[in-house]
């Protein structure tokens, strides 16, 4: 049976954007007084974008990965991570037009060193610091990153998708394509590799421009790729409850709730090693980083690692948790809400300091980015059957048992 968008589906998302758009409006008014409306409204463009668009392309890395090492567990349900995957596109797109909208504002004191006043000596704002690392971060050379990561993105995305839709249509090409998505997803692997961490500097560690971690990208990545694993997770709960994939048992879900369990250590791993290096070294231009963070967001910031590294802990540790739908749905919305909340201290923490908070417009804005997001997954999922046909290992995740 294949999936269709529910007329209930359609009027939730479409509340949740309608909401969305009013509460950022009367946001927008409140902040039109105080001289930083463009930087408020740019950088909370610039959290959501990032978190929506990293949690596609996480999933896009979770689907090269199981097709790089010839899994079999994931085939059964594989439709549902494409369709994670399939929020790409929008999300390429949301970025460019934020990442346009800070070029043509000379960064909106946002990306610092997009302005000439701070990055040419004569400036008034001249900074000799950020000038000195002006080989890398200057504005063309960032565009041509930048449109480097999203097309091979892109391109790779949609090998994957159209070699998955040929291979429900030809049955004879089956073996063939499989092992093209092995080498594809091998070869996207090296990308990611590469590129999480790099457009994580360029486009999150850049706006403290002063500071810099070698563990930055790796510790963002870890972040996207729970979220990418709580969404999985949640829409195949959903569609289990609405009747559809039958035949995904507790092993499938067993296998998806070790890895939001897994994910959630590693980046708890990641902050716990990048804070406390930081912390035992003291250097002044390291620690400058925390000390902002933990002086004018203590409450949000510690929170924010307590829930996301504690709940999974505490709630996921056992078998019967990682197989409970109401306990998976429950943890993953609170971690997913504790991951949005950690790329929103690192974008308005570095960019608007004691001044940034949570108000109508960072709700609103989470809120109508969410409700575009569940939409455009709904909508993909029902462009192609639920379930992969013709794939080699089939059989083996349907009789998956663990």
């Amino acid at each position: 049976m294949d999936y269709q968008v529910s007329n209930k589906a359609k009027i939730w998302t479409t509340v949740l954007m309608i909401v969305g758009i009013v509460f950022t409006g009367i946001g927008v008014i409140a902040a039109a007084g105080d001289g930083h409306l463009g930087q408020k409204f740019l950088g909370n463009l610039l959290s959501n974008s990032f978190f929506f668009f990293s949690i596609a392309i996480t999933a896009l890395f979770f689907l090269a990965l199981q097709y790089a090492t010839e899994s079999g567990w994931y085939v059964y349900v594989k439709r549902v991570i494409e369709a994670v995957t399939g929020f790409l596109p929008i999300g390429s797109g949301l970025l460019i037009i934020t990442f346009l909208s800070l070029t043509f504002t000379n960064g909106a004191h946002i990306y610092m060193w997009m302005d000439p006043e701070v990055m040419n000596e004569g400036g008034s704002h001249y900074d000799a610091l950020s000038a000195g690392k002006g080989a890398y971060l200057n504005t063309p050379f960032f565009w041509i990153r930048t449109l480097a990561y999203l097309a091979i993105y892109y391109i790779m995305w949609k090998g994957f998708i159209k070699r998955s839709l040929t291979m429900d249509e030809n049955p004879d090409l089956a073996e063939n394509i499989h092992f093209k998505n092995y080498r594809r997803g091998a070869l996207f692997l090296v990308f990611f590799a590469v590129f999480s961490s790099t457009s994580s500097w360029d486009w999150i560690m850049s706006i403290d421009i002063h500071w810099f971690s070698t563990l930055f990208g790796w510790y963002v990545f870890a972040g996207s790729w729970t979220s990418a694993m709580v969404v999985v997770i949640i829409l195949l709960l959903y569609l289990k409850k609405l009747g559809y994939l039958p035949k995904v048992n507790e092993s499938h879900i067993h296998d998806i709730g070790k890895w939001v369990f897994a994910t959630s250590f590693l980046w708890a791993y990641l902050w716990f090693s990048q804070y406390m290096l930081i912390w035992y070294a003291n250097i002044p231009e390291e620690t400058t980083y925390y000390l902002m963070r933990i002086e004018h967001y203590k409450l949000l910031y510690f929170g924010m690692f307590i829930i996301n590294f504690s709940f999974p802990m505490l709630i996921l540790m056992s078998r019967d948790a990682k197989r409970h739908a109401g306990i998976l749905t429950f943890v993953g919305l609170v971690i997913l809400a504790g991951h949005w909340m950690d790329v929103w201290i690192m974008v308005m923490g570095g960019s608007m300091g004691p001044t940034a908070s949570i108000g109508f417009m960072e709700i609103g804005m989470a809120v109508l980015f969410l409700g575009l997001f569940v939409r455009v997954i709904l909508v993909k999922l029902s462009k192609a059957p639920l379930v992969s046909k013709n794939h080699p290992f089939l059989d083996e995740s349907l009789h998956h048992e663990i």
